[in-house]
Protein backbone atom coordinates (compact mmCIF):
# COMPACT_ATOMS: atom_id res chain seq x y z
CA UNK A 1 0.00 0.00 0.00
CA UNK A 2 1.14 3.55 -0.72
CA UNK A 3 2.31 6.00 1.90
CA UNK A 4 -0.54 8.10 3.27
CA UNK A 5 0.01 11.52 4.80
CA UNK A 6 -2.11 12.35 7.84
CA UNK A 7 -2.42 14.97 10.50
CA UNK A 8 -2.01 13.93 14.13
CA UNK A 9 -5.77 14.38 14.51
CA UNK A 10 -6.54 12.22 11.47
CA UNK A 11 -4.20 9.49 12.73
CA UNK A 12 -5.84 9.60 16.16
CA UNK A 13 -9.32 9.25 14.59
CA UNK A 14 -8.24 6.20 12.59
CA UNK A 15 -6.74 4.59 15.72
CA UNK A 16 -9.98 5.26 17.63
CA UNK A 17 -11.98 3.69 14.80
CA UNK A 18 -9.78 0.58 14.89
CA UNK A 19 -10.20 0.32 18.68
CA UNK A 20 -13.99 0.68 18.36
CA UNK A 21 -14.21 -1.99 15.67
CA UNK A 22 -12.01 -4.40 17.62
CA UNK A 23 -13.45 -3.79 21.09
CA UNK A 24 -17.13 -3.18 20.35
CA UNK A 25 -18.15 -4.44 16.91
CA UNK A 26 -16.06 -7.63 16.90
CA UNK A 27 -17.60 -8.94 20.19
CA UNK A 28 -21.11 -8.02 18.92
CA UNK A 29 -20.61 -10.10 15.78
CA UNK A 30 -19.12 -12.98 17.80
CA UNK A 31 -22.27 -12.98 19.97
CA UNK A 32 -24.49 -12.96 16.87
CA UNK A 33 -22.59 -15.95 15.46
CA UNK A 34 -22.90 -17.82 18.76
CA UNK A 35 -26.66 -17.13 18.94
CA UNK A 36 -27.17 -18.30 15.36
CA UNK A 37 -25.08 -21.42 15.98
CA UNK A 38 -27.27 -22.27 18.99
CA UNK A 39 -30.32 -22.37 16.73
CA UNK A 40 -29.22 -25.65 15.18
CA UNK A 41 -28.60 -26.74 11.61
CA UNK A 42 -25.98 -24.39 10.12
CA UNK A 43 -26.56 -25.50 6.52
CA UNK A 44 -29.87 -23.61 6.27
CA UNK A 45 -29.29 -20.94 8.90
CA UNK A 46 -29.53 -17.53 7.23
CA UNK A 47 -28.73 -15.70 10.49
CA UNK A 48 -25.49 -17.64 10.82
CA UNK A 49 -24.52 -16.94 7.19
CA UNK A 50 -25.27 -13.22 7.61
CA UNK A 51 -23.27 -13.01 10.85
CA UNK A 52 -20.29 -14.81 9.28
CA UNK A 53 -20.43 -12.47 6.29
CA UNK A 54 -20.55 -9.43 8.63
CA UNK A 55 -17.56 -10.85 10.49
CA UNK A 56 -15.60 -11.19 7.25
CA UNK A 57 -16.42 -7.61 6.23
CA UNK A 58 -15.45 -6.29 9.66
CA UNK A 59 -12.12 -8.13 9.65
CA UNK A 60 -11.41 -6.81 6.16
CA UNK A 61 -12.13 -3.24 7.28
CA UNK A 62 -9.92 -3.63 10.38
CA UNK A 63 -7.07 -5.00 8.26
CA UNK A 64 -7.45 -2.15 5.76
CA UNK A 65 -7.39 0.50 8.52
CA UNK A 66 -4.36 -1.12 10.18
CA UNK A 67 -2.56 -1.15 6.85
CA UNK A 68 -3.46 2.51 6.34
CA UNK A 69 -2.05 3.62 9.70
CA UNK A 70 1.00 1.35 9.34
CA UNK A 71 1.91 3.23 6.14
CA UNK A 72 0.96 6.66 7.48
CA UNK A 73 3.35 9.54 7.73
CA UNK A 74 2.35 12.24 10.21
CA UNK A 75 2.58 15.74 8.79
CA UNK A 76 4.59 18.12 10.94
CA UNK A 77 2.17 21.03 11.02
CA UNK A 78 4.86 23.39 12.40
CA UNK A 79 6.67 23.20 9.04
CA UNK A 80 3.67 24.31 7.00
CA UNK A 81 3.83 27.68 5.28
CA UNK A 82 1.62 29.80 3.10
CA UNK A 83 4.15 30.76 0.41
CA UNK A 84 2.63 28.26 -1.99
CA UNK A 85 -0.23 25.77 -1.85
CA UNK A 86 0.68 22.54 -0.09
CA UNK A 87 -1.12 19.77 1.72
CA UNK A 88 -2.87 20.99 4.91
CA UNK A 89 -3.28 24.53 3.56
CA UNK A 90 -6.64 26.25 3.45
CA UNK A 91 -6.98 27.75 -0.02
CA UNK A 92 -9.49 30.35 -1.13
CA UNK A 93 -10.04 30.19 -4.89
CA UNK A 94 -12.14 32.19 -7.30
CA UNK A 95 -13.77 30.46 -10.25
CA UNK A 96 -13.01 32.81 -13.14
CA UNK A 97 -15.97 31.57 -15.18
CA UNK A 98 -18.66 32.58 -12.67
CA UNK A 99 -16.83 34.66 -10.04
CA UNK A 100 -17.75 32.25 -7.25
CA UNK A 101 -15.26 32.10 -4.37
CA UNK A 102 -14.84 28.89 -2.39
CA UNK A 103 -12.44 27.75 0.28
CA UNK A 104 -11.02 24.25 0.68
CA UNK A 105 -8.49 22.62 2.92
CA UNK A 106 -6.26 20.20 1.05
CA UNK A 107 -5.86 17.04 3.11
CA UNK A 108 -4.68 13.46 2.78
CA UNK A 109 -7.06 11.17 0.91
CA UNK A 110 -7.98 9.37 4.14
CA UNK A 111 -9.17 12.62 5.76
CA UNK A 112 -11.19 14.05 2.86
CA UNK A 113 -14.70 15.21 3.77
CA UNK A 114 -16.54 17.52 1.40
CA UNK A 115 -19.06 18.56 4.08
CA UNK A 116 -16.13 20.02 6.05
CA UNK A 117 -14.66 21.48 2.82
CA UNK A 118 -11.67 19.13 3.03
CA UNK A 119 -10.61 17.85 -0.37
CA UNK A 120 -8.19 15.02 -1.01
CA UNK A 121 -4.76 15.95 -2.34
CA UNK A 122 -5.30 13.49 -5.18
CA UNK A 123 -8.36 15.31 -6.59
CA UNK A 124 -7.97 17.25 -9.86
CA UNK A 125 -8.60 20.60 -8.14
CA UNK A 126 -6.03 19.95 -5.39
CA UNK A 127 -3.50 18.65 -7.92
CA UNK A 128 -3.97 21.80 -9.98
CA UNK A 129 -3.47 24.09 -6.97
CA UNK A 130 -0.49 22.40 -5.31
CA UNK A 131 2.73 24.38 -5.70
CA UNK A 132 1.06 27.61 -6.86
CA UNK A 133 1.07 31.01 -5.12
CA UNK A 134 -1.51 33.70 -4.32
CA UNK A 135 -2.51 35.50 -7.52
CA UNK A 136 -1.70 32.55 -9.78
CA UNK A 137 -4.37 31.48 -12.25
CA UNK A 138 -4.49 27.71 -12.62
CA UNK A 139 -6.30 25.61 -15.17
CA UNK A 140 -7.79 22.43 -13.79
CA UNK A 141 -9.08 19.61 -15.94
CA UNK A 142 -12.24 18.24 -14.31
CA UNK A 143 -14.83 15.81 -15.68
CA UNK A 144 -16.95 18.80 -16.78
CA UNK A 145 -14.07 20.27 -18.80
CA UNK A 146 -11.34 22.83 -18.18
CA UNK A 147 -11.85 25.28 -15.31
CA UNK A 148 -9.78 28.35 -14.40
CA UNK A 149 -9.26 29.37 -10.79
CA UNK A 150 -7.40 32.28 -9.27
CA UNK A 151 -5.75 31.62 -5.92
CA UNK A 152 -7.04 34.40 -3.66
CA UNK A 153 -5.63 33.38 -0.28
CA UNK A 154 -3.53 30.63 1.30
CA UNK A 155 -3.73 30.04 5.05
CA UNK A 156 -3.16 27.32 7.62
Amino acid sequence: MAITYMTKDGYKKKMEEIAYLENVKRPEISRAIAEARDKGDLSENAEYDAAKEAQGMLEMKIAMLKDLVANARIIDESKLNTEEVQIMNRVEIKNLANGMVVEYTIVADSEANLKEKKIASSTPIAQGLLGHKVGDVVEVKVPAGLMKFEIVKISI
